[in-house]
This record gives structure tokens, C-alpha cells and sequence, in this order.
């Protein structure tokens, strides 16, 4: 996926979830859109490389928030942008187990939930960006609790329960991981679900990025770890 044209700047403060106030390399300071309603756990330290596209000129702010640079790895914050990265990767037969389907439809209503995506109207995927990491090479889901993903978990279950295909697929927006696994210690209804679920028929996936400054796209899969 095309990244928008990027400018770099340094990180001062991340707050009331959606904000981040930010210096570019002229000083000026501004506040800039951050969307991620996640903790961001790990990468909001004061000073570190951020990197900012141009906002829509009717937004009230001037620029979003779209990468940190952690020391480790560039890494894809702006939550919104996973659903695009997952649907070029389905688009070009990126993603190997699904890459059989070919009708892609997104945002599908299913019970009470909204799922992400339907695939050939048989198969559901639900895609979730992942940021954490707290341990050498292993990205972790979620970074704060998420009632929300847990609700979702529950709908995967359903769908599995009337003979269609579900999945739940995690994109690891940052290229320093090589495994997977649940945060347990900060979600543990989720962790739950996820296990549920995974009894229930749920399938997971989950895939790196590979990213720079210009572009964001699926890389390769990562090993999950369930225990």
C-alpha cells in the first residue's frame, strides 16, 4: 500500500488517547491526530522519530500521526490503515490460506458485530493491527483491554457454529517480530475468547508488514504462540 507523502518530526506527548503533540525539524510544535484508541504501550517515549502525513483540509488538525520509530523497527500506528494493508494482501494473493477467494467484501454486518471482511460470501475475517512488543522478536495483542475484540471473538464462534469459515487475522504493523501470542496479563477476557474460540473452529493468522517510508504491505507469516 502507497504510503501519503510522510514528514518527520519528534514525539513530545501522546494524550487523551487520540492526540500527540509533535516538533518538526523547524521547531514549530503542533498537535497532531493520533488513531489509535490502543495504549501504544512502548512507544509513545518523549523523543522518539515520528513520522506525520498532511491531514484532510477540512480536519481542525494539520497533520496524523502514521509511524514511530521505536529504535528496533518503523512501526504503523494509525490502526485505520491495517483493513487497507489486509485487503491488498487478499487483493494480490498475498495472504496464502485465503488466497482461493476472490469476491472481497468489507465491512459486513453479522449478528450484533460489524466483521471487517466476507470473502466469497463463506468466509469471515476479522483483521486486528498489533503494535506491542515487550519481548525480543514476539508482537503482542492487544496493548490495553478491548471489549470490543472479545465482542468480536464471540461473533467468530457464531459464525463458525452455522458451518461458514472464520478468521481472525492480526496484522503486525512494525518488522522486528517473528512470533506472535495474546497478552494475557493485559486482557484477560480477551485471552479467554481467543482460547474459546479457538476450541470453537476459530482460525487464526497472523502477518508482519514490510515497511518504509513509501510503501506498507504484507510480508510474511508469523508463528502464534498458544498457550
Amino acid at each position: 500500500m502507497q504510503q501519503p507523502i510522510l514528514l518527520k518530526a519528534t514525539l513530545i506527548k501522546r494524550y487523551k488517547r487520540f492526540l500527540a503533540d509533535v516538533r518538526l525539524e523547524n521547531g514549530e510544535i503542533h498537535t497532531a491526530h493520533c488513531a489509535n484508541s490502543g495504549s501504544m504501550l512502548g512507544l509513545v517515549h518523549e523523543g522518539n522519530t515520528v513520522y506525520l502525513s498532511h491531514a484532510k483540509a477540512e480536519n481542525k488538525l494539520k497533520y496524523k500521526l502514521e509511524m514511530i520509530d521505536d529504535g528496533s523497527s518503523l512501526v504503523g500506528v494509525n490502526t485505520h490503515l491495517a483493513n487497507k494493508i489486509a485487503a491488498e494482501g487478499f487483493s494480490n494473493k498475498l495472504i496464502k490460506p485465503l488466497e482461493d477467494y476472490n469476491n472481497i467484501r468489507a465491512e459486513v454486518s453479522h449478528g450484533a458485530s460489524r466483521i471487517d471482511f466476507c470473502l466469497d460470501n463463506t468466509c469471515f475475517v476479522e483483521v486486528k493491527s498489533t503494535t506491542l512488543k515487550r519481548q525480543q522478536g514476539i508482537a503482542e495483542f492487544p496493548d490495553s483491554p478491548t471489549a470490543r475484540g472479545a465482542k468480536h471473538l464471540n461473533e467468530l464462534i457464531n459464525i463458525v457454529q452455522e458451518g461458514k469459515r472464520a478468521i481472525n487475522l492480526y496484522i503486525v504493523q512494525r518488522t522486528d517480530c517473528t512470533r506472535f501470542k495474546i497478552a494475557k496479563d493485559i486482557d484477560s477476557l480477551y485471552y479467554k475468547n481467543f482460547m474459546l474460540a479457538r476450541s470453537a473452529g476459530v482460525e487464526f493468522l497472523c502477518y508482519d508488514c514490510d515497511i518504509n517510508l513509501n510503501t506498507i504491505t504484507i510480508n510474511k507469516p508469523i508463528e502464534i504462540i498458544y498457550d
